[in-house]
């Protein structure tokens, strides 16, 4: 698996942030609320209404055809990490409000989808969202007759089959499957239970940035 890096509070005005790194995939998210529902008739009584809105930088992949915003790709992508992201926020706790989660790809290098998941579970536990547990998500894909975690885009491009997986770790709960081509099922069992190991090596890693970023915040409070 490739190294991560992590930084929370990278955006001052946002509620919640993290830049999260997966090797060369870089990806920063932003939370703001729970605040009041600005669209009226969205207002859900008994939870939280969560929106996520995912977008790439156009210098992210240094392809120089723009992406129009809005595009089918971005749209079902932000469906997905608002999905999973539901899967883990106690929406009950805070019923007539909305949650937004904004992620930007800053830059491409395979994984993109399961950065996105990992660096919005962070910015929403940085701006202190009630959640069952954090969301972690990982890839993995078969090649040359090799199953491979965490594929890069050079990996990715290969034209083998990968899955996307999403996790509640701890409650060894399934928050997202995704397949972009079919598998031989003893096959897929492989590429999915090294995915979800990715998944749980990432959420020990999440857990640790999360305490050394509360034994700061305790230092500089003088706690």
């Amino acid at each position: 698996m490739r190294q991560i890096r992590a930084e929370l509070g990278a955006v001052a005005k946002a509620d919640g942030s993290a830049v999260f790194e997966m090797g060369n995939t870089k990806v920063v998210a932003a939370v703001y609320g729970p605040r009041e529902v600005q669209n009226r008739s969205q207002l859900l009584n008994d939870q939280a209404l969560v929106r996520c809105e995912y977008s790439m930088a156009n210098f992210s992949t240094g392809d120089r055809m723009r992406k129009p915003k809005g595009d089918r790709r971005s749209t079902e992508i932000s469906l997905v990490i608002r999905q999973a992201m539901e899967s883990c926020i106690m929406t009950h706790l805070m019923p007539r409000s909305q949650i937004d989660i904004f992620v930007q790809v800053l830059q491409a290098d395979g994984g993109t989808r399961s950065a996105c998941i990992n660096a919005a579970s962070l910015a929403l536990a940085d701006a202190g969202i009630p959640m069952r547990e954090i969301v972690t998500s990982c890839s993995a894909g078969y090649l040359n007759s090799t199953p491979l975690l965490d594929l890069n885009y050079v990996e990715d491009s290969a034209g083998g089959p990968d899955v996307t997986v999403g996790i509640l770790p701890k409650l060894d709960k399934v928050t997202l499957l995704q397949m972009d081509s079919k598998l031989p099922l003893d096959i897929f069992e492989t590429v999915m239970q090294l995915a979800t190991e990715g998944c749980k090596a990432i959420a020990k890693e999440l857990r640790e940035i999360l305490l050394d970023n509360t034994k700061q915040l305790e230092f500089r409070r003088g706690g």
